[in-house]
């Protein structure tokens, strides 16, 4: 299927009835935290800290509060574009199902919800805390700047590593740059190259809006084919870098974390493939990466587990 095929209207934001609670939860997405809660607790994992269960429950509220936020302030400050999308216009502020008022305030909520267990979790959490914050919250206006959004969001998604890695070393490190010296870089770099690669094929669906109305994006400026070079090109260092960090930060990286590493990047190269095949794709391959990061991330947990375990 060429370039100019017809576009799926699919759209993981859209509301089919008037429910409040309906609304809510498709303005934050809930499900889609599969795509980086699971990279918390491997950068927790790899930062070879310790880390109790109390601090892993912490982790996903603190994952869960800003995500959320983030979500419910993109709905927000992106109302003028989907308001304007026809695919985006059953989202929910755009249909009228969820008040301004009330994603106003579960952005309020959630970001209480991110710093209080930012807060509980170590010192370092707490302080590192509003750089994690002011990268989500300033995403909506990446596109308004340039064509690269796709990065922006990618690092949003990789410093859930940063994050995970901070709240477990944080507890035992003496200073800042001692618990930034025990972020794996690495994974922070993959997952946000492989966000990056994934969000590209899910912009093709506003390729010819995006172009018409000034918002910045790699469809928007090179085309379908094009787009798909560049997400293939960033799948292939995402999954280089993955393999690379199954073998840097042995232990207590190991086999696990090779194999999740290996299949992850299948996953992930087989999205691009199917998005090549054709536009109606898109949805499936999108989704497929939700996959990708429960892949890589389980085996680096359980490489951990191993370690623990002897």
């Amino acid at each position: 299927m060429g370039a100019r095929g017809a576009r799926p209207a699919w759209d993981p934001g859209a509301v089919s009835g008037r429910s409040r609670l309906e609304a809510a939860l498709r303005l934050v997405r809930i499900e889609h935290t599969l795509f980086s809660l699971p990279f918390a607790y491997a950068g927790a994992a790899l930062s070879r800290h310790p880390f109790s269960l109390g601090d892993a429950i912490l982790m996903g509220l603190a994952l869960l509060g800003l995500r959320t936020a983030a979500m419910a302030y993109n709905n927000i400050a992106d109302y003028d574009i989907d308001r304007l999308n026809p695919r985006s216009r059953s989202r929910p502020l755009v249909s009228g199902a969820l008040r301004f008022k009330d994603a106003w305030l579960v952005v309020a909520v959630g970001s209480l919800l991110y710093y209080a267990s930012a807060a509980l979790l170590n010192r370092y959490a707490l302080l590192f805390s509003p750089i994690l914050w002011l990268l989500a919250m300033s995403y909506p206006y990446a596109k308004r700047l340039h064509w690269l959004p796709h990065i922006h969001l990618g690092l949003v998604l990789g410093f859930a590593v940063f994050g995970g890695a901070i709240a477990a070393a944080g507890d035992e490190a003496g200073s800042a740059w001692e618990a930034l010296g025990a972020v794996p870089w690495v994974y922070v770099a993959a997952v946000t190259l492989w966000v990056a690669s994934f969000d590209i094929i899910y912009s093709t669906l506003d390729e010819d809006f995006d172009r018409a109305h000034g918002v910045g994006s790699v469809p928007a400026r090179f085309g379908y084919r094009g787009a798909l070079v560049w997400s293939l090109a960033l799948a292939l260092a995402a999954s280089a870098l993955f393999a690379a960090g199954s073998l840097i930060y042995r232990p207590p990286a190991g086999a696990f974390t090779l194999a999740g590493s290996a299949l992850g990047s299948a996953v992930m190269l087989y999205g691009v493939a199917l998005a090549w095949r054709g536009r109606e794709n898109v949805p499936r391959a999108f989704n497929l990466n939700l996959l990708v990061g429960l892949l890589v991330s389980l085996g680096v947990i359980a490489d951990y587990a191993g370690a623990l375990l002897h």
